[in-house]
């Protein structure tokens, strides 16, 4: 199986019937995915039904995939994240096509960074707090009056994207001069930080905003591509902020 750093990971939260999954390692190992992970599926896991509709070798796929229970933990090591949605939703965030998402993730590929795709559960879609994770979303120009798709076809769309443009998205530099991009985890660390420390502040009011308000700041930090100086640099900011108050 293809080296799993030169692929992105495909990430599918919440998914709710085995035989979607299932379908989906199946489209994966088409085009040589493997790294496939979940986050809280419906009906648990190890899902025989899942196994069932993958037959054959697509069933390796499903035997390594990671299963998770938040999406926040199944991108911690990422370092781009795309969440695919029909809706640009009210998060601010740059909105690709496939083709243009997957040219994006060959150059940070390249780059040596690891890339992550979300895919929403079947009948509702991801979530606004799980896309305010992720750092851009993936919009598929389909039938505006029909713009659901199933979960394997999305999967499969994107993987074939992918590997359509096989040698013809050459290395990149981002011109960040060899700094290193902040990962998932360490972004959700300094939101952490910074929630926690609002908290305190009493920033988060009136409480029936309190959610959408963290949201937003959530989608904020992913939206930046900050690198792991400027994340250290940011919770130097707060603490130095914090000592002189204190």
């Amino acid at each position: 199986m293809t080296d799993l750093i030169r692929n992105p990971v495909f990430v599918l939260v919440r998914p709710q019937m085995g035989e979607n999954i299932g379908s989906a390692a199946r489209a994966m190992l088409n085009f040589s995915f493997n790294a496939l992970r979940l986050v809280a599926p419906r009906d648990g896991w190890p899902n025989p039904k899942a196994v069932a509709t993958a037959s054959g070798a697509a069933h390796h796929v499903l035997d390594y995939a990671g299963v998770f229970d938040d999406t926040a933990r199944a991108i911690e090591d990422c370092d781009f994240v795309f969440a695919t949605t029909a809706r640009g939703r009210e998060l601010t965030k740059p909105i690709y096509t496939p083709e243009a998402a997957m040219t994006e993730a060959r150059t940070r590929i390249a780059a040596g960074q690891k890339v992550g795709i979300l895919f929403g559960p079947e009948r509702t879609g991801l979530e606004n707090d799980d896309i305010a994770r992720a750092n851009a979303i993936i919009t598929i120009p389909v039938n505006p009056e029909f713009f659901s798709l199933n979960l394997a076809q999305a999967v499969l769309l994107m993987a074939y994207e992918f590997s359509r443009q096989e040698g013809s998205a050459l290395p990149v530099d981002p011109g960040l001069a060899g700094a290193e991009i902040a990962s998932a985890i360490e972004i959700e660390k300094l939101g952490d930080h910074y929630e926690a420390e609002l908290e305190t502040a009493g920033f988060f009011f009136p409480p029936n905003k309190a959610a959408l308000m963290r949201r937003n700041l959530r989608n904020m930090w992913s939206r930046f591509g900050l690198t792991r100086a400027d994340v250290q640099t940011l919770h130097g900011l707060l603490r130095q902020v914090l000592r002189r108050r204190d």
